[in-house]
């Protein structure tokens, strides 16, 4: 292969990595996935093949090489005992029946191999969590985050009603003081329905899916708002964390002292000898799961056998001994009855299929989107004709399909409106991008009303009670046509709406207050600027001071951030490009809304003034992003690739190619000692 070839596998294992990172963001901190497990597992596998091919390209910070996403800094970080682990994925018999062949090669022992068996649970779609007793009382509980540090969460864990506070402690079990316990918390489906419904009633944004649901609720700030969800818990593993040897017990008898000590376990698990045995279980479970008051989306396949777990051992990213299995996406057939078109914030004009009501994955389907014309003109898809569709990780209605033979004699393609649905102005599609847009960004109601929606969101100014059925109210009575008139509002506007008390209002006051003094990320993020999520609002926000500042900055500016590439900076410099715009932000200024960087005020000292960092390599004191912190606490700056504006690159151990390129380019490399010497740090 030439280095050309070379360069070019480099560069799609880097795409492959930073389209990774970006949907495990989505995953684990914004706990809004925007593609479904399927189509994640088929980015990390094209990953993982290429790493496998091409060993000598693989990144230190791969995606394969790590785990989860960084942990939310809105709780303490606490390292794990040991590291919480995903799980390889196999999506179908034959990966499971590799999976088997690996075990019973590495053990290669005839007596062993003749007698190991395999505990089959269901997968649980929920969150990862850590439990730690001593001497039979819950003293922290910890979420997955990077698999090495985890979110301390203890006070919302202990809102979880069938989460033991105190251990039962059987007399024969000679249970160790120190205990580790791991599970699954989830969101019932009732109670998944249930809070829906009081969101619906409050005209408030609605949870996606249970697992969404039961993420954003025990990473709540407040516990009592994690208590009010009736989350509840799963419990598999028992770690004696007194021992030497980790696990004390097979997997089945695991499960069973769990049940003993007082923790619910998934109860349809299953001691299976043999692949045939797997199968059986997986197509039983593949139609009854909807039947569930639980989420589950596939089976995870574990050694019973745990004394050989040590012996099998892990990658940096997955034990050997087990694996989960993703069940196939349930398919149907319907009629598209009609489709109809919706106008977003950014004047996005997103086409909807109506379809003749079917059941689909435990739930009745009505609608399901088309994403935009290039879907409808690729499927060729006509009202009339009937579809097929699934639900993308059993929750995302999606029209996977037309069965054309039985399409109608008259039937004729779908146009796109010349004119937006809602005002009547002209529609245009600009030539990188496939969507239609709405060209009255400041007056056409359906967007008017989708930007309130937006900023008032909880990954925005988060400011609760303020739905869409209220904000509806208040723009038909003309009390709000803008963000800024949200803080224009008082008591008694909101008393005077239909089934409105003074409580309520007085609640929506205090929470307008307190959006006020968001930082600056939130408020970016709240403007709805097109393209611009809330990920690219931190980074935007690490970058300048202020509002003003980056209102200011030209585009060339803006393309030199690591992670904003030029669409997204030219999308950017035309919103501060338009009055209309500015006078919204100067507006929010004059009514209190902060418009700083906050983090500005919590520097340690200018030690570091505004020197730049990279960072390559791993350090023992640090992870990169504890690092990355105290360079910016220090007044410093930390990039993530090499240019000649660097100053410094911090080289931990196993440096990658950035420590050439800057050694190139006569960059000052520091070692991590060197690195502590600079910031007077004391271990």
């Amino acid at each position: 292969m030439t280095i050309t070839d070379l360069a070019q596998v480099k560069d799609k294992m880097k795409a492959l990595s930073q389209a990774i990172r970006h949907h495990q963001f989505c995953y684990y901190i914004l706990d809004n996935p925007e593609i479904s497990d399927f189509e994640f597992d088929v980015l990390f596998n094209e990953l993982k093949n290429l790493e496998l091919k091409y060993p000598q390209l693989i990144a230190t910070d791969s995606p394969t090489q790590n785990v989860g996403y960084t942990p939310s800094s809105d709780f303490k970080q606490v390292p794990h005992l040991r590291p919480m682990l995903s799980l390889d994925n196999a999506t179908s018999m034959a990966d499971i029946a590799n999976y088997i062949q690996k075990i019973l090669k590495n053990i290669d022992d005839p007596n062993l191999s003749h007698n190991l068996s395999y505990l089959t649970e269901l997968k649980i779609d929920g969150l990862s969590l850590s439990l730690r007793y001593e001497n039979g009382f819950l003293t922290q509980g910890l979420t997955r985050g990077n698999g090495v540090y985890g979110e301390d969460i203890t006070m919302n864990v202990k809102t979880i009603k069938n989460i033991p506070k105190i251990l039962n402690r059987p007399e024969k079990a000679n249970l160790p003081n120190n205990i580790e316990v791991r599970g699954e918390v989830y969101m019932p489906i009732s109670a998944f329905n249930k809070l829906n419904e009081e969101l619906s009633q409050k005209g408030e944004k609605l949870f996606a899916n249970p697992r969404n649901a039961s993420a954003g609720s025990l990473r709540q700030k407040d516990p009592k708002l994690t208590l009010k969800r009736n989350l509840a818990f799963f419990a598999y593993f028992l770690f004696d964390n007194d021992a030497t040897n980790e696990f004390s017990y097979n997997q089945d008898k695991q499960l069973e002292m769990l049940q003993q000590l007082g923790f619910d376990c998934e109860p349809n698990f299953k001691l299976c000898h043999n692949l045939n045995e797997i199968e059986n279980f997986c197509n039983h479970w593949q139609s009854q799961r909807f039947k569930l008051n639980y989420q589950t989306d596939g089976l995870v396949i574990k050694l019973n056998q745990a004394s050989l777990w040590n012996y099998l051992g892990s990658t940096s990213h997955s034990p050997r001994w087990a694996i989960a299995f993703k069940f196939p996406p349930e398919q149907k057939s319907t009629t598209l009855e009609s489709v109809t078109f919706e106008v977003g914030r950014t004047g996005v004009i997103t086409p909807v299929a109506n379809l003749k009501p079917v059941v689909l994955a435990g739930s009745t389907v009505k609608r399901a989107t088309l994403h935009n014309y290039d879907q409808i003109k690729r499927l060729d898809i006509r009202v009339g004709d009937t579809v097929v569709i699934e639900k993308a990780g059993d929750v995302i209605p999606a029209i996977v399909g037309v069965d054309l033979s039985k399409r109608l004699n008259d039937s004729t393609p779908i146009e796109y409106p010349i004119r937006c649905p809602s005002c009547q102005s002209p529609v245009v599609q600009n030539d990188s991008d496939v969507a239609y847009y709405c060209t009255n960004f400041n007056f056409c109601p359906s967007q008017k009303l989708r930007r309130l929606e937006h900023f008032v969101g909880r990954e925005a100014m988060n400011i609760e009670g303020l739905g869409s059925t209220i904000l509806s109210k208040l723009v038909s009575q003309n009390l709000v046509s803008s963000v800024a008139d949200l803080y224009k509002l008082n008591q008694e506007d909101l008393a005077s709406l239909e089934r409105m008390g003074v409580k309520s209002a007085q609640n929506i006051m205090a929470s307008l207050e307190k959006s006020k003094h968001n930082d600056l990320a939130h408020l970016i993020f709240a403007l709805g600027i097109r393209h611009v999520g809330l990920n690219t609002a931190k980074i935007l926000a690490s970058h300048y001071n202020n509002m003003a500042d980056l209102s200011k900055a030209s585009q060339e500016d803006l393309e030199s951030i690591e992670g904003i590439g030029p669409i997204m900076a030219k999308a950017i410099k035309e919103y501060f490009g338009l009055a209309d715009n500015l006078n919204i932000i100067n507006e929010l200024e004059k009514l209190g809304v902060n418009l700083n960087n906050l983090k500005q005020n919590s520097l340690i000292d200018n030690t570091l003034d505004n020197k730049t960092f990279v960072l390559t390599g791993q350090l023992k004191s640090f992870t990169r992003n504890q690092a990355a912190e105290l360079i910016t606490a220090h007044g410093g700056v930390f990039k993530d690739s090499i240019t000649n504006k660097i100053d410094y690159l911090i080289a931990g151990d196993k440096p990658g190619s950035k420590l050439l390129k800057a050694q190139k380019l006569g960059i000052i490399v520091l070692n991590e000692q060197e690195f502590k010497e600079l910031l007077d740090y004391k271990d």
